[in-house]
């Protein structure tokens, strides 16, 4: 860097001071880009977890609100019975971390399905039993529900498209598969 005669070469000087910065530069970028990778995963696993729960904890509040409506005369009080079921499955607490790591999409229709949800437990509260005409005009909205949520965390999670039609099914609703809701068709009602 110094010459001959005691002065600095400028040019070797800035090439490698340039040369250091680039080679700094490059690793910073890299442990940011490696570090930001790393955070996208972690929160990839995160939305995963809490879909499936939000998911689950559905399903363990439907499972106990169909089992209310197999006999509804059994509960002494309905709208008590109807409201533990929403509480010990703690779909509350799972809904608001559903809001906290879901994506809009994913959130929408988690929403979506909880709305319907509700529909269906306070129809169970006024004693609707499972072959009742008002527990069926809420229920298949709400398997409706179900399915749009299973397929927004599809698209996102994995990109990959679901249709009734994969299944055989004519629609989310389950219509087209229920015996009652055939029955009532066929008798005009």
């Amino acid at each position: 860097m110094v010459t001959e005669r005691g002065s600095v070469d400028w040019g070797t000087l800035v090439a490698t001071l340039g040369g250091g910065g680039i080679a700094i530069s490059g690793t910073v970028l890299a442990d940011y880009l490696r570090h930001r990778h790393e955070s996208d995963r972690g929160a990839e696993t995160r939305r995963r977890a809490v879909y499936i729960e939000f998911i689950s904890a559905a399903g363990v509040c439907h499972a106990r609100l169909r089992q209310i409506a197999q006999d509804p005369g059994a509960e002494a009080d309905l709208e008590a019975a109807t409201r533990a079921a929403l509480s010990e499955a703690a779909i509350h607490e799972v809904r608001e971390r559903l809001f906290i790591d879901a994506t809009t999409t994913v959130a929408g229709a988690g929403q979506a399905m909880f709305q319907q949800l509700r529909l269906l437990q306070r129809v169970v509260a006024t004693g609707a039993s499972l072959t009742s005409r008002a527990f069926h005009d809420v229920y298949h909205p709400y398997l409706a529900a179900v399915w749009a949520y299973r397929v927004a965390v599809r698209t996102e999670l994995e990109g990959l498209p679901l249709s009734p039609a994969v299944f055989g099914w004519d629609g989310w609703d389950g219509k087209d598969r229920c015996a009652i809701c055939e029955e009532a068709g066929a008798g005009g009602g």
